[in-house]
């Protein structure tokens, strides 16, 4: 599983972009999203820019990424995970398989 920083590009130059996190600045590949530009927010796997994304879904993201630094140290998880206000559910072929009984390969 790839997990993406967000960023914010605050300068490009050709297929390069120098990007922010609020802990510091790197420098990004944006060969994969040439039409990001300075303000954009981006998702970055990597080094490398993937997708333009907006500014709640980053906010969202880094929540998230510092909710998972919290408990990974032993801390609170808190609301980070808000937006998640519906109980997990299975994919239709395994809820199927699940109400016809079977709960192992």
């Amino acid at each position: 599983m790839c997990v993406g920083d967000p960023l914010r590009l605050i300068a490009v130059e050709g297929i390069a972009g120098t990007a922010e996190d609020g802990a510091g600045t790197c420098l990004v590949d944006l060969s994969l999203v040439p039409e990001a530009r300075p303000g954009d927010w981006i998702l970055s796997f990597l080094g490398t820019a993937r997708a333009i994304i907006a500014a709640d879904e980053a906010a969202r993201i880094s929540a998230a990424l510092a909710a998972l630094r919290s408990v990974m140290i032993g801390g609170p998880v808190g609301d980070a995970f808000a937006d998640l206000d519906r109980p997990p559910s299975l994919p239709p072929h395994l809820q199927a398989a699940l109400d016809a009984g079977r709960n192992h390969g």
